[in-house]
């Protein structure tokens, strides 16, 4: 029933959580409306409608639990206990209702936005990616009421689910209430059904949930509950997983299991308001050399350009490309730390006097991302799609340790949507992880204890499952507790990097 704290091979981790290269590049840079149609457009593309009898079929790979028990039974969010014993288990294909008379019947299909506000129509009627496998009573209990927060429960199924009076701010009507296990997940298959579905949803029942336009696609209030759950429930494996084997049945995917960040993009963190976040200002990040006479000399040199500074190493400022540049031999341009993140980046570079033509590794917060090659001829070149938010540090670094090469109008725009994923090979795991171990494992207290030997880890990073940077840490161990004192981070699971040692963690 317990979550398994065993360290897994993190590729295949974040295997499981991407979607196919490419797959979301048309919302790149979008927010607020837009990004909602442009995902709409990219997960319509491609929808497959098996029908209302094939979600039987679906559910035999899409709804079996292997996250919880791992028993192969269906994972029914109305009857899971994530920290317990199930009240009961259903066989997939075996047990499908049906009739049913009390819990543990039977399960059937649960329209977690009802089927009645659309008339029962295709294709939403058979769309999987909102469409539960669910026990049969519990899933009559909760009938076509709104999801809220339950003040007196009225009915209370074995697993917690409830219905009741909704204590949630604008509403006072009956609502139901998953456990907060599965609030996320609830939250995020109805932003799928208002995304997909938004050019049909001014001719839909409003249900007390629904609106009636494009934008925002959801009731003020019931948007405010739903962002809260989002927030509070992460996106789980669970959830990955059953994204990615709807895909394989159905042919598209839930954007925002796999992009979480494109809910508070389009639909902002809540709080009553419905309007589209307002896009940051950004000005693109750029590289000018140093504002000084030219000098032959190999130097560490420092300036500062636009708010961000630079530093060169093993480099000179009198070889140069339309009168500006500087030349790195065996060395490397880095900048200094900008909060706009990097969508691409833009460089020109030119082989100077003696050596081969060769490449700069480029690296995003220590990561490679690409490379630039240089030869003879000043040559501009740019790297698309690095997509990284928050916090980056951009270095090219000189593969050569003779090869003298300028860079010039270097800059990079900034970027606020979906960061890329980290890459760690299973590898790198497999050879740490008898070595270092995360104790105890849910971590509590903000504090990660880590055991085995940690003196020689310069570098710390948490991520979470879809490879977004949470936390980092220089010099993470400086006493001999071993330990590394984290913010407050939502329930979920993490992965602690550490240089090229890589744990799997869960918050509680």
């Amino acid at each position: 029933m317990k979550k398994s704290l065993l360290i897994l091979a993190f590729a295949s981790i974040m295997a499981n959580a991407q979607a196919p290269s490419g797959y979301y590049n048309s919302a790149n840079g979008l927010s607020g409306a837009p990004l909602k149609t442009a995902l709409s457009t990219i997960i319509t593309n491609g929808h497959q409608d098996k029908g209302y009898s094939g979600l039987w079929t679906g559910y035999k790979t899409t709804d079996i639990d292997k996250n919880y028990e791992n028993d192969g039974s269906i994972l029914d969010i109305y009857s899971e206990k994530p920290s317990g014993t199930d009240p009961y288990n259903y066989t997939p294909g075996t047990n499908q209702c049906g009739t049913y008379s009390v819990e543990g019947n039977c399960y059937n299909r649960e329209h977690i936005v009802p089927q009645s506000l659309f008339n029962q129509a295709s294709p939403m009627v058979s769309d999987i990616h909102f469409i539960r496998a669910t026990d049969g009573k519990v899933n009559g209990m909760r009938s076509n009421y709104p999801f809220g927060k339950v003040g007196t429960a009225t009915f209370t199924s074995a697993n917690g689910s409830k219905l009741g009076n909704s204590t949630s701010s604008g509403y006072s009507g009956t609502v139901f209430e998953p456990i907060d296990e599965f609030k996320g997940d609830v939250a995020r298959m109805i932003f799928y059904f208002v995304t997909r579905y938004e050019s049909k949803l001014s001719t839909f029942s409003s249900g007390n949930m629904l609106g009636s336009s494009t934008f925002p696609g959801l009731q003020t209030w019931e948007l405010n509950v739903l962002l809260a759950w989002h927030s509070q429930d992460p996106v789980s494996q669970a959830e990955i997983n059953r994204n990615n084997a709807s895909y394989t049945f159905q042919g598209n995917r839930n954007p925002f299991i796999d992009n979480p960040n494109y809910v508070n993009l389009i639909w902002g963190s809540g709080g009553g308001t419905t309007n589209p976040p307002t896009s940051t200002s950004c000005a693109n990040e750029t590289f000018e050399t140093i504002p000084t006479s030219s000098s032959s000399s190999y130097l560490t040199r420092t300036w500062s350009n636009g708010g961000i500074s630079w530093t060169a190493t093993d480099a000179r400022t009198d070889q140069t490309i339309s009168t500006k540049a500087i030349t790195v031999r065996d060395g490397a341009l880095t900048s200094g730390s900008s909060a706009n993140g990097i969508g691409s980046l833009t460089v020109t570079t030119q082989l100077k006097f003696s050596g081969s033509n060769g490449t700069f590794n480029v690296k995003v917060n220590g990561t490679t991302v690409g490379t630039v090659p240089y030869n003879t001829n000043a040559t501009t070149t740019t790297i698309s799609n690095i997509n990284i938010t928050g916090n980056v540090v951009v270095e090219l670094e000189n593969t050569s340790t003779s090869n003298r090469v300028a860079i010039d109008n270097l800059s990079w725009t900034c970027y606020s949507g979906t960061s890329r994923q980290m890459q760690i090979s299973a590898t790198e795991l497999n050879s740490y992880q008898t070595k270092l171990q995360i104790s105890p494992n849910p971590i509590s207290n903000n504090e990660i204890f880590v055991k085995g030997e940690t003196q020689n880890i310069r570098k710390a990073e948490i991520y979470n499952l879809q490879g977004n940077v949470m936390q980092t840490f220089d010099q993470p161990f400086k006493s001999s507790r071993n330990s590394i004192k984290i913010k407050n981070l939502p329930q979920g699971i993490y992965i602690l990097k550490m240089d090229s040692a890589s744990l799997k963690f869960i918050v509680k």
